[in-house]
């Protein structure tokens, strides 16, 4: 089929499960596909969340920085005002980009009212991490250690700091950096109760991770190794820091974005009204917003379509959604995961060799489809175009020869079955999965770019995996007349791995 046009020049790239959907590979897709048309994309928004949302495109790893970086023809790259962004780490990665060919400065404008998050909040993220395991003896949530939840917590609690302060005088900002570090001190000896060589060992670690994280910046020759050690920042005593030290790197990291700052909102509404298109790449999912998800397993920032409009500034207005999702689950943190397979099982130690998060490292959980999260995304949070990606690890190899399952409901001990993700979480853990069974293939489908070319049971998993989905989000009522389309499939890691031929929503239900 040709593709169908977007309904609106705004575009929201979201996951409808749990993150790690690839969603950064969708935004060349599109980007490629409006080329050279009236509408063509000038514009990628970073929405939401922070440098722990990691993406990749193009075989690039990104964290702060939007995913159209990679596309050499767009003319903006925009981060909003629902971003918390540490000014040092967005230097971090802009640099060893600029070194390989990608000019980024020149086209970066970060909102004036974009949260800055720094060091204090990465010392409180591991204290908090702390506290759950050694005073609440709680399994950690496993969190990035990049300091979201706490510079979010600022925003709650009124205490933020933006980009617009590195626009006026070094003394404010100074004097707002020592209150936050002051609060962040007092939290974590008191309430978290770190203990003080535990304190010094956030230290060490965050460092380490640092210059893991920055490996090849480090290797290009871009930054020395001495960049990313933190011990300069420990004070003289325990429960102490170095606030000078602190505030002079801060503030000269946010003097060499000052060029940079200013207003998302009016470069949005400039573009929209030039006939412009412009795509909200959001980090994390829809079962990870802070307010729809599961607690303490959720992100701090809103995670879908309607936060767009918040971080970008703008009225209301219609707006073109995709969700994207994997042809199987994964999960990581300690996250409810009732479609999980046995640890075991053939596809899932296939699986685990190449499931680990972008912006982590950490070892993802695997797991068959769910339809039933896609499809309560798909009912109350709205998208009309759909892709799905990582078809071509499903591929029969080695030991494993099986079917293939799609959760459809759960269930629960006296047989009652759940058709939508209850709202109760103690109720989701009583649940189990109901699957469908559908047949595997063996045939190697990375090379394949019609859905026509695919053999005949990955197209009919194709088919059941959308089925599956609108029959969730639409139990117990008629098929709407518009349906959300299945635009894009992905069959392997590379730009060039995608079928953009796949048959109408409508022919896919007979082929299920």
């Amino acid at each position: 089929m040709s593709l169908l046009p977007f309904s609106s020049q705004l575009i929201a790239d979201v996951g409808i499960s749990l993150g790690d959907e690839g969603k950064g590979r969708l935004i060349p897709e599109v980007v490629h596909e409006l080329l050279g048309t009236a509408s063509h994309v000038t514009t990628v928004l970073k929405v939401n969340g922070g440098a722990n949302s990691g993406h990749t495109a193009a075989g690039i790893k990104l964290n702060l920085l939007p995913s159209g970086v990679v596309e050499k023809e767009l003319a903006h790259l925009a981060i909003g005002a629902g971003v918390v962004a540490d000014p040092r780490k967005v230097w971090w990665e802009a640099q060893p980009l600029e070194k390989k060919g990608y000019n980024v400065l020149a086209r970066l404008l970060i909102d004036e009212r974009t949260m800055v998050s720094d060091f204090t909040h990465r010392l409180l993220d591991l204290a908090w991490e702390d506290y759950r395991e050694k005073v609440l003896v709680e399994e950690p949530r496993g969190s990035t250690g990049r300091g979201i939840t706490p510079a979010y917590a600022d925003e709650v609690g009124q205490w933020q700091i933006t980009y617009a302060d590195f626009l006026g005088g070094p003394n404010f900002f100074a004097r707002k950096l020592a209150q936050r570090a002051d609060r962040a001190l007092r939290t974590i000896q008191h309430v978290c109760r770190v203990s003080p060589e535990t304190f010094a060992g956030f230290f060490d670690k965050l460092s380490a991770a640092e210059l893991r994280a920055n490996a090849e910046a480090i290797e290009l020759g871009v930054f020395t190794k001495e960049e990313f050690d933190f011990t300069p920042f420990r004070g003289a005593e325990p429960f102490t820091l170095n606030i000078d030290k602190l505030t002079a790197t801060y503030w000269q990291a946010g003097q060499r974005l000052a060029k940079n700052i200013g207003e998302v909102r009016e470069l949005i509404l400039r573009e929209v009204r030039a006939g412009h298109t412009i795509i909200g790449e959001f980090g994390q999912a829809y079962w990870l917003d802070k307010r729809h998800g599961y607690s303490p397993n959720v992100t701090a920032s809103h995670t879908f379509t309607p936060e767009f409009f918040e971080s970008a500034g703008i009225p209301v207005q219609a707006i073109h959604t995709f969700g994207v999702a994997k042809a199987y689950d994964t999960k990581v943190g300690t996250h409810v995961f009732l479609t999980q397979m046995d640890e075991a099982h053939p596809l899932s130690v296939l699986l685990k060799r190449i499931e680990f998060g972008t912006s982590t490292g950490r070892q993802r959980m695997v797991g068959w489809y769910d339809a039933v999260e896609k499809g309560d995304a798909l009912r109350y949070g709205g998208y009309q175009d759909v892709m799905i990606n990582k078809l071509d690890a499903l591929t029969h190899c080695g030991e494993w020869n099986g079917d293939l399952l799609i959760c459809t409901a759960y269930e629960d001990a006296s047989g009652k079955r759940h058709h939508h993700v209850p709202r109760n979480d103690a109720i989701r853990k009583t649940l189990r999965p109901v699957y469908t069974k559908h047949p595997g293939w063996t045939e190697d489908v990375s090379k394949v770019r019609t859905f026509v070319g695919l053999p005949n049971n990955a197209q009919r998993y194709v088919a059941a995996m959308v089925k599956s989905l609108l029959d969730v989000a639409y139990h117990g009522e008629p098929l709407p007349a518009k349906l959300p389309n299945l635009r894009y499939l992905g069959v392997g890691p590379e730009p060039s791995q995608i079928i953009k031929d796949v048959p109408t929503t409508a022919e896919l239900l007979k082929l299920a």
